[in-house]
């Protein structure tokens, strides 16, 4: 059988330079900073997002209560749940950053 010790070690190597570089104090929930900045955009243009989902899982009266409690627009809540858990599954917004749009 070959000798994979090698291979075992860098991959031990590479998994401890990934976990120096991670902030274990990183919150998986933290918005995105472009998505904050857009989202308190004034003239950030805005559009209808309709999906059916089950009504077991209460979304709307949850996000109705969230609301209440912190303020932040429901369409805001929304925008924020969506892009945090596409931004973790692999895709983030195809965008410029808005600090740099010309427009």
């Amino acid at each position: 059988m070959a000798d994979l010790s090698h291979h075992a070690r860098q991959l031990r190597d590479m998994a401890d330079a990934l976990e120096s570089r991670s902030d274990p104090t990183d919150d998986p929930f933290t918005p995105h900073p472009d998505t904050l900045e857009i989202i308190s955009g004034r003239h950030t243009s805005r559009g209808q997002l309709n999906y059916a989902v089950p009504d077991l899982l209460q979304l709307q009266r949850r996000v109705r209560r969230y609301n209440a409690d912190s303020d932040i627009a429901h369409g805001d809540i929304v925008a924020l749940a969506l892009d945090i858990f596409l931004r973790a599954k692999g895709y983030p917004p195809d965008l410029k950053s808005p600090k740099t749009d010309p427009s």
